[in-house]
């Protein structure tokens, strides 16, 4: 059986007297995708914080590739192969897209980040920046500055850099959110293609049941921070409770 790539060990977080993520204990293997599913305040954005780094645990664990991993920052996190999209949004938002997305596959070869290079020079660097850019349909707004990008084109930057950054865990909250109908699928095709890669993990918090239903290996459910149900997307869609108490009518008009 393939080892877990990653793992939360009873991982709480307390705000004052209100318990936000409540012991949840789970492990990610590699090559599966899981969906964190759950009502409004379940507590799944606030365990993807937790797990990257963005807050700090109150107790528990965050381990990646056996490593535990809880008292790191999330640059540190993120050396050691865990990524999140909205991490790496705006790098620099005077340069352009692919000026942006040169400098992370130029970090990503161990050459860091440096303005008076931009490995403009460096035919391998850029060439897999403009792949990546046209897989994105973003090509054309390749010279254009990040801080003048709409809102659906951000969102897609976003994967571009987590995909460029190619870290050992995908966690991706809500990534085709305020995208148009014809830009969804593009995001959604390169998420089921870094599924293919079996050396991977992918985390994704979504509320479209169809997106879940395409994608998921697995659900977890959350509510009022603690886990809920954790199973197969069949299983765990068709529990009498999950869609009562925790989907609500979204998973039943699907």
């Amino acid at each position: 059986m393939t080892a877990m790539l990653l793992e939360t060990e009873d991982l709480t977080v307390r705000f004052g007297g209100h318990v936000a993520v409540d012991a949840v204990s789970c492990g990610f293997r590699a090559g599966e995708l899981t969906a964190i599913v759950g009502p409004n305040g379940a507590g799944k954005t606030t365990y993807f914080n937790l797990i990257s780094g963005q807050i700090a645990a109150s107790a528990g664990r965050v381990r990646l590739a056996g490593r535990d991993i809880t008292l790191l920052n999330v640059s540190e996190r993120c050396r050691l192969g865990l990524g999140r999209a909205f991490q790496l949004t705006n790098l620099f938002p005077g340069l352009s897209v692919l000026e942006n997305l040169r400098l992370v596959v130029q970090a990503r070869r161990g050459r860091g980040f440096s303005l008076l290079r931009l490995a403009g020079s460096d035919r391998e660097v850029t060439r897999e920046a403009e792949e990546l850019l046209a897989r994105l349909r973003l090509e054309a707004l390749a010279e254009q500055p990040v801080s003048e990008l709409s809102h659906g084109n951000q969102r897609k930057l976003e994967v571009a850099l987590l995909i460029a950054l190619d870290p050992l865990v995908y966690m991706f909250d809500e990534p085709t959110a305020g995208m148009s109908l014809d830009e969804a699928p593009v995001v959604l095709d390169l998420i089921a293609g870094l599924k293919a890669r079996t050396d991977r993990t992918i985390l994704l918090v979504e509320h479209k049941m169809d997106v879940i239903r395409s994608l998921a290996d697995r659900i977890i459910v959350l509510h009022n921070g603690a886990l809920a149900a954790d199973g197969p997307p069949e299983a765990v869609m068709a529990s009498a409770v999950v869609q009562e108490a925790y989907m609500g009518r979204e998973l039943e008009d699907v």
